[in-house]
């Protein structure tokens, strides 16, 4: 049986989440045009270590999942926001998209957080699925926010409670 572990970043695995993330970039998925050399690290202000699980699957880098507060507010501090999920292509299928949500929500509640919520693009149906399965429900939907590769695609938000 293979051996997954979800465990928190480290500085040393920035050079192979960057490279999953140039290997795995999607319309599917992102908003933001193809990274370009020359690549700016993985980890720097925005993307700290410890706002990232990362999978481990049979001992090799098989994804990740970045979530933060949503906002600076005190308002909010309640909530957290999953902001990147990427499963490498090899481990698809194998419960490690499943296993980092999981992860999420569990370091979440340790947080002291009692939502957690993200946004999908529309036309990504297997992303969607995941979600729902994992208890997410759309709560808003903002139609042809965003226009890729031609075409306008929806921004759904989704959220779930943590509390027990």
């Amino acid at each position: 049986m293979p051996s997954l572990v979800i465990r928190l970043a480290t500085l040393a695995d920035g050079a192979e989440l960057l490279d999953l993330d140039l290997r795995c970039w999607s319309t599917l998925h992102s908003v933001q045009d193809r990274p370009q050399p020359p690549y700016e690290p993985f980890f720097a202000a925005r993307n700290r270590p410890d706002d990232f699980l990362v999978a481990e699957l049979d001992g090799r880098l098989a994804g990740y999942i970045k979530v933060v507060p949503p906002t600076p507010l005190a308002a909010s501090v309640h909530v957290r926001q999953i902001q990147g999920l990427i499963v490498d292509e090899w481990a698809r299928g194998k419960g490690v998209g499943r296993a980092l949500l999981r992860g999420a929500a569990d370091h979440s509640r340790g947080q002291g957080a009692r939502r957690l919520t993200l946004r999908v693009l529309g036309h990504n149906a297997p992303a969607r699925r995941l979600y729902e399965a994992e208890g997410f429900a759309v709560e808003g939907v903002l139609p042809e926010e965003f226009l890729l590769g031609g075409q306008y695609v929806d921004d759904v938000l989704m959220g779930r409670s943590l509390k027990d």
